[in-house]
């Protein structure tokens, strides 16, 4: 099965998992198989041959999991989404995985932005793990974890993800107050980029956007919430927990 988005072609095949040193995992309900029931049929979402091929390479000789063909995805019990960054395509890709199959998904992605994570969590990935830190024995020990009903991520995500559970908590205490939605994704994006210390040229090239079009949004954020200056706005948004 391959699934094909705005350029971006999402082979299926087979393999395994991840975790390991500076992850945490996250106990879940126990309603997976254990490894020493037998080997865990993987399905692999790869973004190109390239990333394909390494998945490959590293978990084909696993006696802990089995590649399966693309057909028999409907029978994984865990599916591999192996990506250069979480964009539209992907994410689309990661929804079709929560809604048609009944398998339990592991994100290993090359970079990895601040406002990934939330999406991310909303899609049902079970497990995180940035690509310069994988290995075949930590894919193969989240594969398993995450089979067994378990989730798991990098620990400065899982202060992240802490972080954002704390603005929710605040935006339910204080409902007049802003929410998560006051902000798009891009303009957290640029805002954290403005926070970061890079001007308006600096942030067209890292964002891809046009000067111009980098000028509207944070001239847009600013008019919109009654703020000053970008400076007033990066101060604003980092106080409510909004970047």
């Amino acid at each position: 099965m391959g699934v094909a988005d705005h350029g971006v072609e999402i082979q299926v095949n087979g393999a395994a998992g991840m975790s390991g040193a500076g992850d945490v995992t996250i106990g879940g309900a126990s309603g997976g198989t254990s490894a020493g029931a037998g080997r865990v049929p993987v399905a692999v979402f790869a973004e190109d041959d390239i990333l394909r091929s390494g998945v490959f390479h590293q978990l084909r000789q696993r006696p802990e999991v089995e590649l399966l063909p693309p057909e028999e995805v409907s029978r994984a019990r865990a599916a591999l989404v192996v990506v250069d960054r979480v964009d539209d395509a992907v994410v689309r890709v990661l929804r079709t995985l929560q809604r048609g199959t009944a398998t339990r998904t592991c994100l290993v992605v090359g970079r990895f932005e601040p406002n990934a994570l939330q999406t991310v969590v909303d899609c049902g990935v079970a497990a995180v793990m940035r690509r310069s830190d994988t290995t075949g024995d930590r894919l193969v020990r989240t594969v398993l974890a995450v089979e067994k009903g378990e989730g798991v991520l990098p620990g400065d995500l899982v202060s992240r993800l802490l972080d954002h559970v704390g603005s929710l908590q605040r935006a339910a205490l204080d409902p007049r107050g802003p929410g998560l939605s006051t902000l798009s994704s891009r303009e957290v994006d640029m805002l954290r980029l403005v926070s970061e210390g890079f001007d308006t040229v600096e942030i067209a090239q890292k964002t891809s956007y046009s000067e111009r079009t980098v000028k509207n949004v944070l001239h847009e954020v600013t008019t919109r919430l009654n703020l000053r200056n970008r400076a007033h706005a990066v101060g604003y948004a980092m106080r409510h927990g909004l970047i």
